[in-house]
């Protein structure tokens, strides 16, 4: 058993939209309920929120943008076509970006061994000088450069589950070699970035590694992307903290993907995940809550996650579902583009 903790707070139910939107408070109410009515719960340390400082925020983000967001206090916005505010939209994505915060800490310390940011709005479009696709600050990366400025942290690993290519985060480590970023997504799709050939620049050229599918792709397959790419990497990289941007929407109902990923699929692909932190950072393990706007697979999604943090559980267990037919030419190419710079490819 590990010490497992988890950020939840119902201030994020605040951010709202004055009409419908598939990101809305429904997300983290249905999120909240399962865990809360499922024996997991009970094995959960409840870490509290803060509301995270300007400076903070401003480690990934311009303080121009930060005192737009701010000056929208009390009022609806819409930043771009996709994302708005609401009323206290300003105060509940600092507080989004706090709670990771808090979690960083509480990992960092020992306190506990993993956790899961169950926060919105979600973050890993947002870019340092504009809001992009539901998103307003990017909380995974104010969290990685919080370690590693508080804690000295110098290797981070950032993993991205999420349907949507994580385009803010991609940017704000492009050129930094001490944080691997890897993203599986749909491809092309939403934001229209994550292409093989995008993989870092100057000092961080090959550090940045992108896993673009094509629609259709279950468990098997994203089983075998973190056995052929994403744990090699990482044995290669040896990082001190594993960060994952959990994305629900490669759920094989979510309306707005088209992945085939299923309950148990979330399970085992966290399991691949505490492998790889079990061996190289003592466990140190921090999931961060993206998209995902199918409610049911939402909370069942979030729950299988949970129960192998909180066990440890190494088996896996996975649809009857194979290998998708064009994933081993997909995985060439990301060998392909990265093989001057890892020795695993």
């Amino acid at each position: 058993m590990k010490n497992t903790g988890i950020i939840m707070d119902n201030r994020y139910l605040e951010h709202k939209a004055a009409f419908h939107h598939p990101e809305n408070p429904q997300r983290l109410e249905a999120i909240y309920k399962g865990i809360k009515e499922n024996e997991i719960f009970e094995k959960l340390l409840l870490i509290e929120p803060r509301i995270a400082d300007k400076e903070e925020i401003a480690l990934i983000h311009d303080y121009q943008y930060i005192d737009e967001i701010e000056s929208y206090a009390g009022s609806q916005k819409m930043l771009d076509a996709d994302t708005y505010l609401s009323e206290r939209s300003p105060e509940i994505a600092r507080l989004a970006a706090g709670g990771l915060l808090n979690l960083v800490d509480a990992v960092i310390s020992g306190r506990i061994t993993n956790g899961f940011a169950l926060i919105r709005p979600p973050g890993h479009h947002a870019e340092k000088d504009r809001a992009m696709g539901f998103c307003i600050y990017n909380n995974i990366a104010i969290g990685a450069r919080y370690a590693m400025a508080r804690y000295c942290l110098e290797r981070i690993a950032i993993i991205d589950w999420d349907l949507h290519h994580g385009n803010g985060t991609q940017n704000a480590f492009y050129a930094d070699p001490g944080v691997l970023y890897f993203s599986i997504h749909q491809y092309p799709h939403y934001p229209g970035t994550g292409a093989f050939s995008e993989i870092g620049t100057g000092k961080g050229e090959g550090f940045n590694i992108n896993i673009p599918l094509s629609s259709g792709h279950g468990d098997a397959d994203y089983c075998l992307i973190f056995d052929e790419i994403i744990s090699p990497v990482c044995r290669e990289f040896q990082p001190q903290l594993i960060m994952v941007s959990a994305g629900f929407d490669i759920y094989f109902m979510d309306p707005l993907g088209g992945m085939q990923v299923t309950e148990k699929g979330f399970g085992a692909i966290t399991s691949k995940i505490i492998s790889i932190a079990d061996d190289l950072c003592a466990g140190n393990l921090i999931c961060v809550l993206e998209g995902g706007y199918n409610l049911e697979g939402l909370a069942q999604g979030t729950i299988e996650v949970l129960n192998k943090m909180v066990t440890g559980e190494k088996k896996i267990e996975i649809s009857e579902r194979g290998i998708s037919s064009d994933l081993p030419e997909i995985i060439k190419k990301v060998k392909q583009s990265h093989k001057g710079y890892w020795k695993c490819f």
